[in-house]
């Protein structure tokens, strides 16, 4: 069983800007080819992941009815062309909290691999940011750079790390991904 975790902010939907948050359904905006990515990794028997910092919620910025109201406008989206994603993992909890679920911590990648244990085949990482290349060396997975959102190929030269791959947009990273790892 061949595992995808996607970022959401920047790689599904559009990025809000740096520091700026998705506080309300109308604020997510599909990212073109970011659903028929999911639907391309969904026909090739990849489990697909969400997993996401949405210190927002921590901040007061949004409610967790609001992000419950923002993961519906997205699956509903996703259903309408036949994709899905087989969870939802956030952490919305502030970084001076602490926890072990906010990314680069591993705690929410573990919680989704829980049945997965020794049945796992590939598994990789697709995120926008340095700090989800960090998440995946972390749990030691294949990390995967979309160019989409926050992290720019220009800035490379301050990159504390180097993905194991970097695509333009998560279509791309999907179509590679099912070419070399797929059914």
């Amino acid at each position: 069983m061949n595992i995808v975790f996607l970022d959401r902010d920047g790689v599904i939907n559009k990025f809000p800007g740096k520091g700026q948050y998705v506080t309300s359904p109308g604020g997510f905006s599909f990212l073109p080819g970011s659903i028929e990515a999911i639907k391309k990794l969904n026909d090739n028997d990849f489990k697909v992941y969400v997993v996401s910092n949405q210190a927002g919620v921590a901040k007061g910025l949004y409610s967790q009815k609001d992000l419950d109201a923002i993961d519906r406008k997205m699956t509903e989206g996703l259903k309408k062309k036949k994709a899905h994603v087989d969870g939802i993992y956030y952490c919305t909890h502030s970084s001076d909290e602490k926890c072990s679920c906010r990314k680069p911590a591993t705690g929410l990648l573990q919680k989704a691999m829980e049945g997965y244990k020794g049945n796992s085949g590939c598994v990789f990482f697709i995120g926008d940011s340095m700090v989800d290349i960090e998440t995946a060396k972390n749990q030691n997975i294949n990390s995967i750079l979309v160019l989409s959102g926050r992290v720019k190929l220009s800035e490379q030269d301050t990159w504390r790390m180097r993905p194991d791959y970097v695509f333009d947009n998560l279509l791309l990273a999907a179509y590679y991904l099912c070419n070399h790892y797929g059914k």
